[in-house]
């Protein structure tokens, strides 16, 4: 505690507050929907994991220290967007009670319930992980941001790169990648082994709204392997949606639907 966590907001000051958790190894500058968040009174804060961007940094940190992080943020109603690696930061919070209702987009599932069904490179990271989290850890702390940009290329279906590859979106999104590694790679590589290990809560204790939200032309093969349709099972009361002109980058192709699903009233 007493850390630095930064943030960016858009939106009224006095709007009702949505929190996004962004994806692997990003900064907080890059948000989505902020066009359409004043007419929603709707104040976005994307807020950077400890050791991403300008957050201080937390060695050994958990996904139990991060909704400490969050509760000390001291919002009395807020609700969370969670996107890609960002979902099981969203879920822990969740499982804690601490929001009034969540949306995963394109969210990372619990990978290793899905056993034999998971593409062989997400196995053997499982593996790597279980057999020695430290030595894991170290290795993906050399990752940078060229590597990840091209990490996300090579997995992104027609559909994502049409919108990846458009030149003001692919100069935002480098940015925000080059922020998120402004202290290095041991901040992505940590949040890397939370997503990859046990999680420490169970998604079926999970009693506030929650909206799964994929597309499906999505391929990427460290999202959610049925694009929510088990996870929507294990949330009591989850909605899944699944949009069948999107892919991946629904957080930006569909932020007015996202942003409606966990606006009250």
């Amino acid at each position: 505690m007493g850390r630095r966590l930064n943030r960016t907001e858009w939106g009224p000051a006095d709007g009702y507050p949505v929190l996004f958790f962004s994806g692997a190894a990003m900064g907080c500058g890059l948000g989505f929907g902020t066009d359409l968040v004043w007419s929603r009174g709707i104040r976005l804060i994307s807020v950077e994991r400890p050791g991403l961007g300008e957050s201080g940094p937390e060695p050994g940190r958990t996904l139990d220290s991060w909704v400490e992080d969050v509760r000390a943020l001291g919002l009395p109603s807020f609700s969370i967007v969670a996107f890609s690696q960002g979902a099981p930061f969203g879920l822990a919070c969740a499982a804690a009670g601490l929001c009034s209702s969540l949306a995963i987009v394109s969210g990372q599932d619990e990978l290793r319930s899905f056993g034999d069904a998971l593409a062989p490179e997400v196995a053997r990271l499982i593996r790597s992980v279980d057999e020695d989290p430290a030595a894991f850890e170290a290795a993906f702390a050399n990752a940078d941001a060229d590597g990840m940009w091209e990490l996300i290329a090579g997995m992104s279906s027609p559909v994502d790169l049409a919108v990846y590859s458009e030149p003001t979106f692919a100069r935002a999104y480098r940015s925000a990648l080059e922020e998120g590694f402004r202290q290095g790679g041991a901040g992505y590589a940590r949040d890397l082994v939370l997503a990859l290990s046990p999680w420490p809560f169970a998604v079926e204790d999970i009693r506030v709204p929650v909206h799964l939200c994929y597309g499906a032309h999505d391929t990427s093969p460290v999202h959610s392997p049925d694009l929510g349709e088990t996870l929507a099972r294990r949330i009591p009361g989850a909605a899944r949606h699944v949009f069948p002109d999107g892919g991946g980058s629904i957080l930006w192709t569909h932020a007015a639907e996202i942003l409606d699903s966990i606006k009250p009233g």
